[in-house]
């Protein structure tokens, strides 16, 4: 498991949950199953644990347990299969979002910038739409847009411009090819930080992680029960704000509605005051917890 993924904060989270012997969780990004294992050291003989995760390659490391119910799904389809997996109201929800060590280590999947691949980055690879065909099909504008928005890059503009100017010698197939292609366009002394911005809105675009996002938190303000505990560990600001603005307003965006006596209409209430970081212990051994943010709320 520690090869596949090494679980960020993982005392962290268990402790956030706040575990009940008897309750229901649900992890929603399985992956390696390094939180579940811990989630499920806690249940006793009447606990359960649903675990989703659309990834054919974690299926793999599915917990062998009575207890356990795996979903081989996005976890954008929460309340479906909870409801499906007799789980109307659960204890708790933990989601560590973004990409598996795994995934970014699979040289093939077309995550990360260290290696020359397909451009893929589908999290599940059963679906259509592929990094290939995003950087090959998608209009300027189109690709101003995600780069700006979900890559936060600076020179966006001239970024979708240099790659729809480059694609007219030949298809972008690879990593390399797209590097090749905005080389140009790269700062100096800042390969690394520019390059994984372009990955990541790629990914973003590909896997419509953001809608991805909204559709789980709203579904899970609903799936947990009173007093249940909502777990999310974000590792980029967009998917940060998102969490921050739901638990705090209900809502991603405005201000919280309040109801005919001026109470505050929002379902869940934030536990910890901001977000809870790595330790820098955990940093040293763990770089993906560098980045991370954790945040906790309970159902009102």
């Amino acid at each position: 498991m520690s090869n596949y993924h090494n679980p960020v904060m993982l005392q962290e989270c268990i402790d956030a949950l706040n575990i009940k012997p008897n309750g229901t969780y649900v992890d929603v990004t399985f992956g390696g199953g390094g939180h579940s294992r811990e989630i499920m050291k806690h249940l006793g003989e009447n606990g359960k644990l649903i675990a989703f995760d659309q990834d054919a390659d974690a299926q793999r490391n599915k917990i062998d347990d009575k207890r356990f119910v795996f979903v081989d799904q996005n976890f954008r389809y929460l309340k479906n299969f909870c409801r499906l997996h007799g789980a109307t109201k659960v204890d708790g929800i933990l989601a560590d979002l973004g990409v598996s060590s795994h995934q970014f280590d699979e040289a093939e999947r077309g995550f990360s910038i260290r290696f020359d691949a397909e451009l893929d980055m589908r999290m599940n690879q059963q679906s259509d739409l592929t990094a290939k065909q995003v950087v090959n099909t998608y209009s300027e504008a189109e690709l101003h847009r995600i780069f700006g928005i979900y890559g936060e890059i600076q020179n966006a503009k001239s970024l979708a411009k240099t790659i729809v100017t480059g694609r007219l010698n030949g298809q972008l197939s690879t990593v390399a090819d797209l590097k090749n292609t905005i080389a140009g366009l790269i700062p100096r002394g800042k390969e690394h930080k520019y390059l994984a911005q372009v990955f990541q809105a790629l990914r973003i675009e590909v896997n419509q992680e953001l809608e991805v996002l909204k559709d789980f938190l709203q579904q899970a303000a609903e799936v947990l029960g009173t007093g249940g505990r909502l777990v999310v560990l974000s590792y980029h600001s967009l998917e940060d704000r998102l969490v921050k603005n739901f638990i705090a307003k209900g809502k991603f965006s405005g201000e919280v509605e309040k109801d005919f006596y001026g109470n505050d209409q929002k379902p869940l209430e934030a536990v910890s005051r901001g977000a809870i970081t790595a330790t820098e212990e955990e940093i040293k051994e763990n770089n993906r917890a560098r980045s991370a943010k954790l945040r906790i709320a309970v159902k009102k």
